[in-house]
């Protein structure tokens, strides 16, 4: 007696697999790698946002440290998504300088001046502003002669006799 064979083996393989899923072609392509430079620019958006004060420091770092973990272009525009765009560089206000600083610093003392004589010289702004003057003199003075005194005079790194 014979052991019987099962006839095509292989077929009853094939039955056993499962076909492969036919379903839609993803219309998709896949993600997008994010790269550093897009992280970083993700992080520049956000950190100027918490220097605007639109978002807190918890929250900005929060932000800041999943945008660095972020792996896929997509995943980087939700964190900005509800920040106003920063002002355009043709439009954004840049420190004065010097120059117009102390054009600014002119221009109000004239005005102070102005209203001093208005008001003539005992009204109580007028003395107020002048006791002002006095002891601000005063100040700079005294801390010149004490630093005068402490140069000249042997005191820490001074040129005195020791």
């Amino acid at each position: 007696m014979t052991p019987e064979l099962p006839e095509h083996d292989d077929a009853r393989r094939a039955e056993d697999v499962p076909p492969p899923e036919e379903g839609p072609i993803p219309s998709e392509p896949p993600s997008l790698r994010a790269s550093d430079a897009d992280r970083s620019e993700t992080v520049r958006v956000l950190q100027d946002a918490v220097a605007r004060g639109l978002l807190t420091p918890e929250e900005g770092s929060e932000r800041m440290a999943a945008a660095w973990a972020a792996r896929h272009v997509h995943q980087l525009p939700p964190l900005t998504a509800d920040l106003p765009p920063a002002v355009a560089a043709g439009g954004a206000t840049t420190a004065p300088g010097w120059r117009p600083l102390a054009a600014m610093a002119v221009a109000r003392a004239r005005t102070t001046v102005g209203d001093v004589r208005a008001a003539g010289l005992r009204s109580p702004r007028s003395v107020a502003l002048l006791a002002a003057v006095v002891v601000a003199l005063l100040l700079v003075g005294l801390l010149g002669g004490m630093a005068v005194h402490e140069l000249f005079d042997g005191g820490p790194g001074g040129f005195g006799p020791r």
